[in-house]
């Protein structure tokens, strides 16, 4: 059965998006080959459904078709486009990227229903309002959180307006030389 996860670069201070919605704090301070070769063999992964709130989507969806994603990196972009994708939005009339489905409704539901499905994880990338909705119904199984080395001062973390809190178990950690620390956490039952 797939697993729901979260991947989300996050500041010192815990913030996922600045006070202005901004998340290019999380772009590689500095060459890093390391760091380079973690990414792209994540984008290389197997399968799976990337899961977007409309924010991340449209930043998302103006960025990684472009020639400019595809020379600078070309594997996380290929990734990227050919990925099957859900966005959830009320708001918006249709999903122009690329294997893109959008649900306008009932987020709970449909996650419940894609996690029963077989094929590959579900991965949820930004999108805090839908992390801090589906952490607090306990439909996330794992957190993977790349901890970069700035610090914000404000702005949103993924968890705002949980109203319990979760208890995680750190399973993985790596600590890379541009700085970035990688922490995988699995929810607690």
């Amino acid at each position: 059965m797939p697993k729901l996860m979260v991947f989300n670069n996050i500041s010192l201070d815990g913030y996922f998006v600045d006070a202005h919605g901004d998340m290019s704090f999380a772009n590689n301070p500095g060459p890093d080959p390391e760091w380079d070769a973690f990414v792209a063999g994540n984008a290389s992964g197997s399968g799976g459904v990337m899961v977007f709130g409309r924010v991340t989507y449209d930043l998302m969806a103006s960025y990684w078709p472009t020639p400019i994603a595809a020379s600078s990196m070309p594997v996380v972009a290929e990734r990227m486009n050919s990925a099957q994708k859900v966005v959830f939005s009320r708001t918006m009339d249709q999903a122009t990227w690329m294997n893109t489905r959008l649900v306008k409704n009932d987020l709970p539901g449909e996650i419940r229903k894609l996690k029963k499905e077989a094929g590959g994880d579900l991965i949820i990338f930004g999108s805090g309002s839908i992390v801090s909705q589906l952490a607090q119904l306990g439909l996330i199984d794992e957190y993977q959180i790349i901890v970069t080395p700035v610090v914000l001062g404000k702005g949103r973390t993924m968890f705002e307006g949980l109203n319990e809190k979760l208890l995680l178990k750190l399973n993985k950690s790596r600590s890379f030389a541009n700085g970035n620390v990688w922490l995988s956490y699995e929810l607690i039952s």
